[in-house]
């Protein structure tokens, strides 16, 4: 049996794609536990998120585009020049004086890693047939097993330990290894089709995108010039977005498979993305800066309570591929896990901030495992439903949603957050800053009152936060019970 499954052609391509898919996955979570000692070194701590929103906006983007490119050009092309800008943004990201610069640095980033994920699921699709997928999904859930699980805890480490800025460096070699060893990846078998690149339609998605994170983000300003700011960023991205529509429609070859969506398994399976997306990167960014303003811990034990979350998110998926193997059922699966994510995320709501650190970790742990039960099917679904002709513009759709749920999501958790603080006066706004360098002891300068008041404001600032989250996990399974592709 072993000799047989280490002759399946799955394992010729895993060790070329196992690195990329190691750095896309982890760099989202090795920033996190950063991100407090990021704010106190580059200051502007209401805009830290945009650490993490930056490199979201630039994979959105960037996933259709490889997924169209690797269909008419090899993915072993478009997996080396997307580890080439990703190595090199990193050491931009190194360097970054402020919190501006590094977030122009993160989107560099985010344009070479975003095609690293879509690459590998394409070249899965291509090797294993349908039924079998769900099995060597597991295989991959052991990379994002290892990447999520060590994330939290190895930035925290790196950052008490050499500083923040020793997170970026870190990818450096083992960037420079991937790229060796993708050179083993089989060249595109046949002569690829090629396509005349969808350009007009790539300025319109990023007209799209870009104004609507940014109108998201100036959400949280209540005053007449953010307002319109925002106002004005929702306009051009929705104007954008029918422009987009119509033109997609009419290209023989589009950026966007926008055809893809009228078939419903397609559609409920990508929106499903979307929210899944939004809630498992919102909570990885936020529970740290949760643990460290409210809780006092420091980065390295941040992460240390975040590892169940991040362990069990690829222990559930491993175990949700072997049952998907063995059974042939799929939406079964995100559609009962959402549910128990749901419950999870409103006793959170209710009753996170009375339970001690064993509880928070076990709660944590129990989200974690039920998210595990639903990216591998959404892939499984929409491989299979879309077929090999449009294999990597479908992956590619896959990522592009769930990094557009992604970054929407730490958009509006961000601007929930920052719209309670600042509703209750601009010292605890300022005192948010403080409390990230120092932690809850930096209060006690201040008079009893100013500090209760600072603190419950704090409290309920996440406390919305989390209340946002649990409706991204509400819609979440709303969405898998209404996908109608049950088995395979």
């Amino acid at each position: 049996m072993l000799v047989r499954l280490s002759n399946h052609p799955f394992f010729r391509i895993f060790p070329a794609i196992m690195l990329p898919m190691f750095l896309a996955v982890i760099d989202q979570t090795i920033v996190s536990t950063a991100l407090p000692a990021i704010a106190a070194s580059l200051g502007s701590p209401e805009r830290v998120s945009w650490v993490i929103v930056s490199y979201l906006v630039a994979t959105t983007i960037a996933a259709p585009v490889y997924g169209n490119l690797g269909d008419s050009f090899g993915r072993r092309r478009m997996m080396m020049i997307g580890l080439a800008i990703f190595i090199g943004a990193s050491l931009l990201c190194a360097s970054a004086t402020s919190i501006e610069w590094l977030t122009l640095a993160r989107i560099v980033q985010g344009l070479g890693g975003g095609g690293l994920m879509t690459c590998a699921q394409a070249l899965v699709g291509e090797t294993v047939p349908p039924r079998e997928r769900a099995r060597y999904q597991g295989f991959l859930a052991a990379v994002i097993v290892s990447a999520t699980t060590v994330g939290p805890v190895v930035g925290g480490l790196l950052t008490e330990t050499f500083g923040w800025r020793s997170i970026f460096l870190a990818s450096v070699p083992i960037g420079l290894l991937a790229m060796l060893i993708a050179t083993r990846l089989p060249p595109p078998s046949g002569t690829p089709l090629r396509r005349r690149f969808d350009w007009l339609g790539l300025a319109l998605f990023v007209a799209f995108v870009v104004p609507l994170l940014l109108g998201l983000e100036q959400a949280r300003d209540f005053d007449t010039t953010g307002t319109l700011a925002v106002i004005g960023c929702l306009a051009v991205s929705i104007a954008a977005l029918v422009v987009l529509v119509r033109w997609e429609r009419r290209i023989e070859a589009p950026l966007l498979p926008l055809s893809l969506l009228r078939r419903p398994a397609l559609w409920h399976a990508n929106a499903l993305a979307v929210f899944h997306g939004g809630l498992i990167v919102s909570l990885i960014t936020f529970l740290p800066l949760y643990m460290r303003v409210v809780r006092g811990m420091s980065a390295a034990e941040s992460g240390l309570v975040l590892l169940p979350l991040t362990a069990c998110v690829g222990l559930g998926s491993m175990i949700t591929g072997w049952l998907v193997t063995r059974t042939g059922r799929t939406a079964a699966f995100p559609s009962w896990g959402m549910m128990v994510v749901s419950a999870g995320m409103i006793a959170l709501v209710l009753v996170g901030d009375r339970l001690d650190v064993m509880g928070l970790t076990i709660l944590l742990g129990v989200i974690g495992a039920f998210l595990g039960t639903t990216m591998g099917v959404v892939q499984v679904i929409v491989q299979f439903v879309a077929g090999p002709a449009v294999l990597g513009s479908a992956a590619g759709f896959v990522q592009f949603s769930r990094s557009i749920g992604a970054a929407i999501g730490t958009a509006v958790a961000a601007a929930v957050l920052f719209t309670v603080l600042e509703a209750n006066g601009d010292l605890a706004v300022h005192s948010f800053g403080v409390l990230l360098a120092d932690g809850p002891s930096a209060l006690a300068a201040l008079p009893a009152p100013q500090q209760i008041a600072v603190e419950t404001a704090v409290a309920y600032g996440f406390k919305a936060v989390f209340s946002a989250l649990s409706v991204f996990a509400m819609a979440a399974t709303l969405l898998a019970w209404l996908i109608p592709v049950r088995r395979i």
